[in-house]
């Protein structure tokens, strides 16, 4: 399977899933209903969870194994530094999330579309880290990690990004946006994936050693957004038991995916 997959590819299916979801304007009339947005959001947050765990944390801590009993310091240190990192951007991007109408981050004079898109690409950002780190892992010649794997991770954040394209281009359109635009603005929050990840392969050729602190890294880069936005949105208001089955149904495909095809 290896031979036919293309670094090339592996980057871009995460925004591939981003810019298909965002489409859906075109052919949604009016806003994505309550409980298929809560269904999404908890899909997404399974999906984010077992990848974290399966892809990135339990590689991080067999690449230490020859520290013996300290084999957890490379996971526990980078998570917490992962986790820490998106508090930062947290703190300080302007962003705004959907059926929020308060902004977070420093006070800007950027508008609700922007500050959408700003939201999704930060949440964005970690997934194509670990898409990257993963990948230049396999690219290293780990015998841990194998561009296979780098491959189903990258499926399976495409697929969770599907519906979050979705969620961003539909309430823009909702909220006087043009299709073309709202599509626009929901496809423009993928780019930080192939960024992420682009960044994340050039670090680690310079720093391979580092590889398995980077590993865990994005895993608790992923796991902020996880328990900061996805599950909390997932479970507001009615029908949170949508977001409960769509985080056991997310988990369990991440699951299967990671280990069928890595």
């Amino acid at each position: 399977m290896e031979n036919v997959i293309s670094t090339g590819s592996i980057l871009l299916l995460p925004l591939i899933g981003t810019t298909v979801g965002a489409a859906m304007v075109f052919f949604i009339r009016s806003r994505i209903p309550p409980r298929l947005e809560k269904f999404l959001m908890g899909f997404a947050a399974g999906v984010m969870i077992a990848a974290s765990v399966w892809s990135l944390i339990i590689p991080s801590i067999e690449m230490s194994e020859n520290m013996g009993r300290a084999s957890f310091i490379p996971a526990a240190v980078g998570f917490l530094l992962g986790a820490a990192f998106l508090l930062l951007l947290d703190m300080l991007i302007p962003h705004l999330h959907v059926h929020d109408d308060h902004p977070e981050g420093i006070k800007s004079h950027f508008g609700k579309s922007a500050m959408l898109v700003f939201a999704v690409t930060l949440h964005n950002f970690p997934e194509g880290m670990a898409v990257g780190v993963v990948l230049a892992g396999a690219l290293s010649g780990s015998a841990t990690v194998t561009v296979a794997g780098a491959f189903s991770l990258a499926a399976g954040i495409a697929i969770q990004n599907f519906p979050e394209g979705a969620i961003v281009s539909m309430p823009l359109y909702s909220a006087g946006r043009s299709r073309s635009k709202a599509f626009l603005y929901g496809a423009l929050s993928g780019l930080a994936e192939p960024v992420g990840a682009l960044l994340t392969l050039g670090l680690i050729s310079i720093v391979t050693p580092a590889l398995p602190y980077i590993l865990s890294f994005a895993a608790g880069a992923m796991m902020y957004v996880v328990v900061e936005e996805l599950i909390p949105q997932s479970q507001a208001d009615a029908h949170s038991n949508m977001g409960t089955v769509g985080a056991a149904l997310g988990f369990v495909l991440m699951m299967i995916l990671d280990i069928t095809l890595g």
